[in-house]
């Protein structure tokens, strides 16, 4: 028999959806090319199309304004550029590139590097101990950057919600500041999208971005999703064919594409309760680690989060070895810290928090999702409990 275990690393991905796995099936036995004229193609565009209509359903978009690529990370460092700009459509349309990249401190590194800007013409947008971006921060330096630049624009980018702790961000009113001094709103949205309600005009965000994996879809396919059709990119990355409307060229991800648009409509159609069952799972977790250590921390608890992540830490207990005995126990979490060649990197976004460096060596994520259940928070408190239980022995040993 298979020894019990518990996924809680949903954020990092979520396992495919029954009914995901069941339309790409379908899908990969489609002969046609999306592009062929021929009834073969028209079949495959045909999936197509109705895929692009559950992804722009999930996020109150018209159809027409969703672009695949091959992930988040890709729609992230297309739509990150200075040649992103907006107009009427017209003939006689006005252009204007962006020439300043402002990004929260606590955004993805594929944000946070991965733009196409110089690294001098990008700066980050500072947040307060609960990891929520500085919105008099972002006022007075996009009121200064007008004033020095008349004419310029600039291009904000704030995540919808952050994937180690959580945090919700305020984009509406951050959206209200940045089109008040003529700049232009990305949002991140890869793990906002299908856990919380997410609608692009109600966010006043002009572009976001998507990823299938972080909402029960499949690895490897994305998409940028804009508010108006006006939005013109003027270097386009990825040129050849003409596919996905000129916006990202090369035969399209079919069963990819049409397992995002199930995993959109799935998700669409259960957020409300689903997000309700995770936060009383989430709760029920926080409840029993401060059960077990009192003295745990839960970084940004007091902010609006995502129903089904938690990051946490206990002192005493470093993140390395603590996964490493979670996961020989049964339970799968992620780490605050990213480890590389051996080498451990302090989390950026608890050290933009300005959270104790020790305090954030400890640091883990458990995250939650639709495969989650009672008997995996069962089994994660009770694998925690033991290294609580060995953490305090050691620490008694070394007193004596």
């Amino acid at each position: 028999m298979t020894a019990a275990r518990a996924y809680l690393d949903h954020n990092a991905t979520t396992p495919a959806r029954p009914e995901v796995v069941e339309a790409m099936m379908r899908a990969l036995v489609l002969p046609g090319n999306p592009s062929s004229v021929h009834g073969e193609g028209r079949a495959a565009r045909g999936a197509m199309e109705q895929a692009r209509e559950q992804v722009a359903r999930l996020v109150g978009a018209k159809a027409s304004n969703v672009v695949f690529t091959s992930g988040g990370t890709e729609a992230n460092a297309t739509a990150l550029s200075p040649g992103l700009m907006d107009c009427d459509g017209g003939r006689d349309c006005v252009r204007v590139p962006a020439s300043l990249l402002l990004h929260s401190a606590t955004e993805h590194a594929c944000v946070r590097e991965g733009h196409r800007f110089p690294s001098s013409a990008a700066e980050a947008l500072p947040v307060d101990g609960n990891g929520v971006v500085d919105l008099g921060w972002l006022d007075e330096r996009l009121a200064r950057f007008a004033a020095e630049h008349p004419g310029a624009r600039a291009l904000v980018s704030i995540h919808l919600a952050n994937n180690e702790t959580g945090v919700v961000q305020p984009v509406t009113a951050a959206a209200e500041i940045v089109h008040r001094h003529g700049g232009l709103l990305h949002s991140d949205a890869v793990q906002a999208a299908g856990k919380i309600a997410v609608d692009i005009a109600g966010s006043g965000a002009d572009v976001l971005t998507l990823s299938a994996h972080k909402l029960g879809g499949p690895k490897g396919v994305g998409a940028i999703v804009f508010r108006t059709g006006a939005l013109e990119l003027a270097d386009k990355p990825l040129r050849g064919g003409g596919q996905e409307r000129g916006w990202r060229a090369g035969t399209e991800n079919l069963p990819g594409i049409v397992g995002f648009g199930a995993a959109a409509e799935t998700a669409g159609q259960v957020i409300q309760r689903e997000a309700a069952r995770l936060a009383g799972l989430r709760d029920r977790l926080e409840r029993g680690l401060q059960a077990l250590a009192p003295e745990t921390v839960i970084f940004g608890a007091p902010a609006q989060r995502l129903p089904n992540t938690s990051a946490f830490a206990t002192p005493g207990l470093k993140a390395e070895a603590a996964l490493i005995h979670l996961d020989l126990m049964g339970a799968a979490l992620s780490s605050g810290s990213a480890c590389s060649s051996g080498k451990v990197k302090r989390s950026h976004v608890l050290d933009a928090m300005k959270i104790d460096p020790a305090m954030s060596a400890g640091a883990l994520r458990a995250s939650l999702g639709w495969t989650t259940c009672e008997a995996d928070i069962d089994l994660f408190l009770a694998a925690y409990g033991k290294l609580v239980a060995a953490s305090a022995d050691r620490s008694a040993k070394a007193a004596a």
